[in-house]
């Protein structure tokens, strides 16, 4: 199995084309070639989900919210985004949001909502 292989099943489920315009979802960082060795599900990419990423030999971080979301210009590790990434990448685990695609796919997030609202 390869990393393309989870993506697949992910956009299945919440294809990319429901996502918002405003917003940055799928593969951001990685390659959707690699082997898979685990993946990990986090709300938000931190250093430390990368950390556990690393100490748990999950190579595929799957994140409700991206950690790019307008871009980077530089990647210094100045902040905890580029340093999520640098990590990331040094690492060989790739990172894919999946946001507003599962907001609004059916049986997604707000599908969700609103069963339980009634």
């Amino acid at each position: 199995m390869i990393i393309q292989d989870v993506i697949n099943h992910l956009e299945a489920l919440a294809p990319l084309a429901y996502a918002e315009d405003f917003d940055n979802v799928g593969l951001l960082v990685g390659n959707k070639h690699t082997k898979l060795t685990g993946v990990l599900v986090t709300l938000d990419t931190l250093e430390a989900v990368v950390d556990e990423a690393i100490n748990k030999t999950c190579n595929l971080i799957v994140s409700f919210h991206p950690i790019i979301f307008k871009g980077l210009k530089t990647l210094t590790g100045k902040t905890y985004v580029e340093r999520v990434v640098i990590k990331a990448i040094k690492h060989n685990i790739a990172i894919y949001a999946i946001h507003t695609a599962l907001d609004n796919a059916i049986q997604g997030v707000n599908d969700a909502i609103c069963k339980r609202l009634e």
